[in-house]
């Protein structure tokens, strides 16, 4: 099969994609390798992966290889002869069990092995000189709309990361994925700054649509859980909603995309955000009612400030020239009928969408 990607150096480009297992990790190599590239995923059990072989085209251009984030070296033959690596294995840790220190288990148990596995993937991309970029997949948990004040912005930006301190301050639902999330960016942008990597971040929003996985994503549920009423997730998503003032989506496909096209775009630098946009929890469960009409749905009323919502912008990503593929109700669409048909959600008649 011909590349129909960018050469790197007159040959087929390679790239490396961690956590491979996960739910943007598994899409991305298959889009990949739909691409022509050359993908070395990296898996922590091998023998746990082969369900993933089946889905992947193109499994000649695959090689799997067994690394493990806490292992010093353990990526260094991944990363060997890559033109990129695209880092996107990450723990989803939201809470920290009752018998512990918060403050002492989310250090020891969560943050530092975040941290650890991050650099460590950078040290062995700074042992090759063939590693020409780094795309690490971020969150939108690192972002608020808020202001030092307190006051909704109207425009939320890449440079509208959320104080660590007021992380450890308020502590709200899954803010120890939160804080996970924004110390490993800020040790992974200073350690590549220190060693001349080039990485560029992705702060990807609720990301949902079809998936590879064997189980259904953490993101997925989370979104799902007005339908579900998941005690553990609704929580988080009401969370998410009080901190940007709505929920902001993107598909699948698109973000998978967003990380292809900031590897190969040589102007592409530092953090961008990657929505496809958001919306108000009530029009969000008015979407889900939709697709799925379960008398059960949680509508969440409360959760709703009385200005206009900020906008989340993508107009960073956008500028360079990328331009998503799927909208809102898509999204929405797509999240519902795989997982009907996965039997996370019991069949049901469901309404046309206009």
């Amino acid at each position: 099969m011909e590349s129909s990607g960018r050469e790197v150096g007159g040959g087929r480009p390679t790239f490396c994609v961690t956590g491979a297992t996960g739910y943007i990790g598994s899409w991305l190599v298959k889009c990949l390798l739909q691409k022509g590239y050359i993908v070395h995923a990296t898996v922590r059990n091998p023998e746990k992966s082969f369900h993933l072989l089946n889905q992947w085209e193109s499994k000649e251009q695959l090689r799997l290889f067994r690394a493990d984030l806490q292992e010093d070296g353990s990526f260094d033959e991944a990363v060997r002869g890559c033109d990129g690596v695209f880092h996107v294995a990450a723990s989803m840790e939201f809470g920290v069990p009752a018998s512990e220190s918060a403050d002492r288990y989310v250090q020891t148990h969560i943050v530092d092995p975040a941290i650890r596995g991050t650099l460590n993937v950078l040290k062995s991309c700074s042992k090759t000189s063939s590693v020409k970029r780094v795309v690490f997949t971020s969150s939108i948990s690192t972002m608020t709309s808020k202001d030092n004040s307190g006051r909704w912005v109207p425009v939320v930006d890449e440079s509208c990361q959320i104080p660590i301190q007021r992380v450890l301050e308020t502590k709200p639902s899954g803010w120890v994925y939160v804080l996970s999330k924004l110390l490993t960016e800020e040790a992974a942008f200073q350690f590549a700054n220190e060693n001349g990597i080039h990485l560029i971040s992705v702060i990807t929003p609720t990301v949902a649509g079809p998936f590879l996985t064997p189980a259904v994503p953490v993101s997925i549920r989370v979104l799902l859980s007005p339908i579900t009423g998941d005690p553990s997730l609704l929580p988080i998503l009401a969370a998410v909603n009080s901190r940007m003032g709505s929920i902001a989506l993107v598909h699948i496909e698109d973000i998978c995309n967003v990380h292809i096209f900031l590897m190969e775009h040589a102007e592409a630098e530092a953090r961008y955000i990657c929505c496809t946009g958001s919306c108000l929890m009530s029009k969000l469960v008015e979407h889900l009612s939709k697709e799925y009409p379960s008398p059960n749905i949680q509508r969440l009323d409360g959760e709703e400030h009385d200005s206009i919502p900020s906008e989340i912008s993508s107009k960073k990503i956008e500028d360079l020239g990328f331009t998503y593929i799927y909208g809102i109700g898509d999204i929405i669409h797509e999240t519902i009928g795989r997982c009907v048909a996965y039997g996370f959600l019991p069949y049901m008649e469901r309404k046309e969408t206009q």
